[in-house]
């Protein structure tokens, strides 16, 4: 069945070359230097800590911050010195930042009439947009009146409704509630979908990047340090900050066949041969604790390592260790209880060979 308000949308087609960006920002002493690129239809998440550069890059991309050098091209068009205004860019802000004096319906309007379209005809595309977004019954709702999600899509549906060719997205879900964030992303996900140009999404939530995007750009420092598919970060973290976003146990170390020699560490033993630098991650779950050492347990690593925290994870509770190698391990609250685990207590730390993924640093 085709989608009636997608086709009186009649949104542009997806024939531009979409996004190239080199973003080189410079300010005081921080440096932000991000080469961005992107086919229409593609969404990309720009992820990190607080203070990497991911809101900066942004706003460049947006045309709130000037570029000290690079370049920036939105399908073969040189934006760099096009003003804010006049770039076919849609932003979605963290705090959504609706128009509290207009109601759901004119806020959407608001970008149409901006671009020549006359009062009957934005309110019109804008009742299109808040079909699509199930937001009908809310069309004259002051942005007071919505609920965290309902403004979000309100918000979504103003930057959609000009048909913009870049897509900027910032925090999009963070303001929102567990469970009003578990149905928006949701929906999020499906209007991205159906988004035919490019789409940058920052966020600093593992979660929403996995889930909305395409392609992954890790930034830390004003630098791109990690960028691939979401399985391939999970699946491969190269710093500290990824690996505990994806929720591994990563070392760097040497490679000589099964064994990986970690910095100022023990030797691993994995099943993957390698030669030469690498990685070797294995999850929290990978790791069996011991109160007292092992016998004849089939596991090829084994460390000695004592309990420095322990806090809850989930349903279960994360232990936090040191010793000839830090790692975390989650166990049950009954285990916990069984092995008496508390801060200073001394276990045996053990996991398979075949729980450990090797790869080249």
């Amino acid at each position: 069945m085709t989608d009636p308000v997608k086709t009186t949308i009649g949104a542009p087609p997806a024939n531009g070359e979409g996004l190239d960006a080199r973003l080189v920002v410079e300010r005081g002493s921080f440096r932000l230097d991000l080469a961005l690129t992107a086919a229409p239809g593609d969404v990309v998440a720009l992820l990190g800590p607080n203070g990497a550069g991911k809101t900066t890059a942004l706003r460049a991309l947006a045309g709130l911050v000037p570029l000290t050098g690079g370049h920036l091209r939105l399908d073969g068009i040189e934006l760099d010195r096009t003003p804010p205004e006049s770039r076919p860019v849609g932003v979605v802000f963290q705090d959504y930042l609706l128009f509290p004096h207009l109601s759901a319906l004119d806020n959407v309007a608001f970008g149409p009439r901006c671009h020549g379209a006359t009062r009957a005809e934005a309110r019109a595309q804008a009742a299109e947009w808040l079909e699509r977004m199930d937001l009908t019954a809310h069309a004259g709702s002051k942005p007071r009146r919505l609920s965290g999600g309902q403004a979000q899509r309100v918000a979504l549906a103003r930057a959609l409704a000009t048909h913009p060719r870049l897509l900027l997205l910032d925090e999009p879900l963070a303001a929102l509630d567990a469970r009003t964030r578990l149905d928006v992303r949701a929906q999020l996900r499906h209007h991205l979908a159906d988004f035919e140009a490019v789409a940058v999404l920052v966020t600093h939530d593992p979660l929403d990047a996995m889930v909305l995007a395409d392609h992954l750009v890790v930034v830390e420092d004003g630098r791109v340090v990690q960028q691939g598919t979401p399985s391939d970060i999970a699946r491969h973290p190269r710093t500290d900050y990824i690996a505990h976003l994806v929720g591994l146990n990563l070392y760097r170390g040497q490679a000589e066949g099964h064994t990986v020699h970690i910095d100022a560490g023990p030797v691993v033993t994995t099943t993957e041969h390698l030669a030469g630098p690498a990685f070797v991650a294995f999850p929290p779950s990978a790791v069996t604790l011991h109160r007292d050492r092992p016998t004849g347990s089939s596991a090829r690593n084994l460390w000695r390592c004592e309990v420095t925290g322990l806090e809850t994870h989930g349903d279960q509770i994360r232990v936090a260790l040191i010793g000839e190698l830090s790692l975390v391990t989650d166990v049950t609250t009954v285990a916990a209880a069984e092995l008496d685990l508390h801060p200073g207590a001394t276990v045996w730390a053990t996991v398979k060979a075949a729980q450990t993924h090797a790869y080249p640093a």
